[in-house]
Order: C-alpha cells, then structure tokens, then sequence
C-alpha cells in the first residue's frame, strides 16, 4: 500500500526499545511502514469524514429548521453519548484488545453514515427550512439517530486510540507522536474535511453522508493492518464495580489530572456554545455559504495544523506548564474575537488562532495522561478523565441555542447569534483565574 504521508510522519518514529517492529515493506515504492504510521493514516482518514460531518450534520439541521435550539439537537445527540459511555468505554478498553475494539467502531460509524446517506436520498428535494418546527421530521429523526450512534462508537474508538499510541512509541516521545499525529487528524478534522463536506453537501445534502462512509472503510483496511500488542496486561473479565473504583481513586488522588479535565470541560462546554451561533453567525450576518463557511474552518484549522508540528519545541523551550497556562489564557481574546470578526478571512484568522493554541493544550493534557497513568489503568482513568471533559460538550450546545433563543427577546435577531460568543469570552476569563495557579505548581511537580 503506497502512504503519501509527510516525510516528517514517514521517517519516524521508531518502536520503543525492545518493542518489535511490526514494519512491513511495500515492494512497489520501497518503503518501510511502521504500525504507527498505519494508525496515522487511518487516524487521517476517520478525521477527515469528521471534518466532513462537522459542516454535514449542522448545515443538514439547518435545511431542515432555522430554530437555533432545534438545531443544537443534532450536535447535542452527537455528543451526548460522551456523558452516557465514558465510563463503560474505559472498562471495555482496559478489558479487550485495543485495536479490535476500533475496528467494531469504524464498521459502526461507516453503517450510520450510510444509513443517513439513504434517508437523505429518498426525502430530496426538502423544503424551505421554517423559523420553529422542522420541515422533514422523518429525516430529522434519522439524523438524530445516526449522530447519537456515531457519537456512541467515537466515545469506545477515540479513548481506544488514546490509549493505543503508548504501546507504539517511547515514554520520551509522546509530545511528538501526539503533536505528529495531532497534525494529521488536524488536516483531515479541520482543515481539509470542512471545506470537502462544504462543497459534497452544495451539490448534494446526501454525498458528504456517503462520502464518510467509504472514508471509514478504508480506515478499517488500514487499522486491520497493524500488527502488534494492543491488549493491556493483565486484561481479564473482573468485577466492573471494582475496575470503575481502582480507576476513580487513581484520578482522585492525582490533583494535576483532575484540575486538566475540570478545565477541560469547562473549556469545552465555552466552545460548543459557540459552535450553533457560529454556523448561523456566518450564515446571516456575514452572509457565507456553504463553501465559504467549509472555507473558513478550514482556514482556521492552519492554526492547528502548525501547532502539531510546533507544540514540540514550546513544549520543551518553554516547559508544559507554561504552554498550559498561556494556551488556556488566549481562549477568551479568541471567544471575543468570533464575534468582533467582520468578516469570513478575518474569522478564519481567529479560529486559526484559537486552534493553535487548543492544540498546544491537548499535546501537553494528552501526554501527561499517556505519561502518568499506568498502562492497565489508562482505559478507565481515561475514560473518567474524558467523562468530565467531554461530558460538558452537550451543555453547552444547549446552551448555545438558549442564549440565542433568550436573546432574540431582548435584542434584533444580528446581535443575539453573537451573545453566546461574549459568554464565552466572560467564562474563558473565569476559567484562567481559576486554573492559572494550580497548573504552575502541578506541571512542577515530577512526574
């Protein structure tokens, strides 16, 4: 299989010491691929139908419904799973073969999109979108159903991979695999995937649907091909109750782990409230299409895509703390700035921004789980980590619909799709005040 991957992802890295290889030679191009650089491609592949679904799944619920709350349904399912099965994920992923449990939730996510791909097809042409209710409320319906179950198998398949990448690199390497492959799922997520479902979904609502399931298939192709361990030690059916403890009371006695996911959370409950506003911020008041909304978060994700390959050397120029705290301090200028943009290259200058810096969070967080837990604990501390980071994501989606929906009582319908920006920005400046002193005093502390 021919890899067309950078030459910085080609080249490295090698297996920690004492680890086989698992590299396999293709005789057609000559060159040597490593397991991990399999898992970046697939990585590369599932994150670019992401990226695709983040314009599909917003821009289809507003063909079908102009009501921001109603909107927010769609991404709310989406995410929702991640309050429901964090913690059943953990105890699955600390219990079975690490890989095998991707596989199942790529086959999953390929079968949802498929089926939403063929609701769509048997409803179009659809009707002028109204201002409350929903035009089509059959395929509403199905959209929901198929985002919840795609949300479903990304709670089991992304604490999977997390918790994978360990077994393929050295301790010592983490920040620049994850930075490495941060840059990758960043191309596909953001850069790449928006501006390819923009202009899928301008010429059909259904291709984008289609388009991701074909993107997880090949991705099951290339995760089937990596050879290695990926079953924790020690991996048996136990009684789940005592798993979820031993799990707890690690996180408990940990105090860096628990404030990083508490400010997790929260930061990501600030985004999600601005995600709906944002789309119908372009859609209305910078008058944007699909292609130039695509456009625009692909223009944003440039940020990200710099940050995987530069998180690295701030890391160690300038120590994890610091980036941590410095990352975590841009949010609310970035909140802001959604808002003030007046335009859509002027809001993609600021997403990219506020991508650059969420990036360099997530290679320090993300490095410093994979660091300090131990391995046959990774799953369920993960999964509880990510229960209180992710698990805020449906809160704030439903907020953002609220705020609007409160606001358009009090104010012109313009300025109410840009209050949840302003929110934002006021809890992104809470949030520093309360996590600024405790990540200086926790990164210095020994691992």
């Amino acid at each position: 299989m021919r890899l067309f991957l950078p030459p910085s992802v080609l080249d490295w890295p090698l297996p920690p010491q004492g680890a086989k290889s698992g590299r396999t030679s293709d005789p057609r191009c000559g060159l040597q691929v490593t397991p991990f650089q399999r898992f970046v491609a697939a990585s590369g592949l599932t994150n670019l139908a992401d990226g695709v679904a983040t314009v599909a799944w917003g821009w289809a619920a507003s063909l079908l419904t102009r009501d921001p709350l109603m909107i927010s349904l769609v991404p709310i399912a989406l995410r929702l799973p991640w309050f429901l099965f964090a913690l059943p994920a953990g105890i699955v992923t600390d219990r079975m073969d690490r890989r095998q449990l991707i596989l199942r939730m790529d086959v999953l996510r390929a079968l949802a999109f498929a089926g939403a791909a063929v609701a769509m097809v048997l409803t179009v042409p659809l009707p002028l979108a109204p201002r409350s209710g929903v035009s089509e409320p059959v395929l509403f319906g199905v959209i929901m159903a198929a985002a919840f179950i795609v949300g479903i198998a990304e709670v089991f398949r992304d604490n999977a991979a997390q918790t994978m990448l360990p077994a393929m690199v050295g301790r010592s390497d983490l920040e620049r695999a994850n930075g490495r492959l941060w840059s990758v799922e960043m191309v596909g997520n953001s850069l790449l995937g928006p501006a390819l479902g923009a202009f899928l979904i301008a010429a059909a609502v259904p291709l984008p649907f289609g388009a991701n399931a074909l993107a997880y298939g090949l991705a099951i192709v290339l995760v089937a091909s990596v050879v290695g361990r990926f079953r924790p030690e020690g991996a048996s059916q136990r009684n789940w109750k005592r798993e979820l403890s031993e799990g707890w009371h690690f996180l408990r006695d940990a105090p860096l782990l628990r404030l990083l996911a508490v400010i997790t959370g929260v930061w990501n409950l600030l985004f999600q409230m601005t995600t709906v506003a944002l789309l119908l911020h372009a859609q209305e008041n910078l008058g944007l299409g699909a292609r130039g909304y695509g456009l625009v978060l692909a223009g944003g994700a440039v940020g990200g895509v710099l940050a995987g390959f530069t998180a690295e050397w701030f890391v160690r120029r300038f120590g994890p703390g610091a980036v941590a705290r410095w990352s975590l301090f841009a949010s609310a200028p970035a909140f802001l700035g959604m808002a003030l943009a007046p335009g859509g290259w002027t809001l993609a200058l600021v997403l990219g921004l506020f991508e650059y810096t969420g990036i360099l969070w997530n290679t320090v967080s993300v490095s410093y789980r994979q660091r300090s837990i131990p391995d046959q604990l990774l799953g369920r501390v993960n999964s509880l980590y990510r229960l209180l980071a992710w698990g805020m994501m449906p809160v704030g989606l439903a907020l953002s619909g609220v705020i609007v929906r409160f606001a358009e009582t009090l104010m012109p319908r313009d300025t109410a799709l840009s209050m949840p920006f302003y929110v934002a920005a006021a809890g992104g400046i809470a949030l520093v005040l309360f996590g600024w002193r405790g990540l200086r005093t926790g990164f210095a502390a020994p691992v």
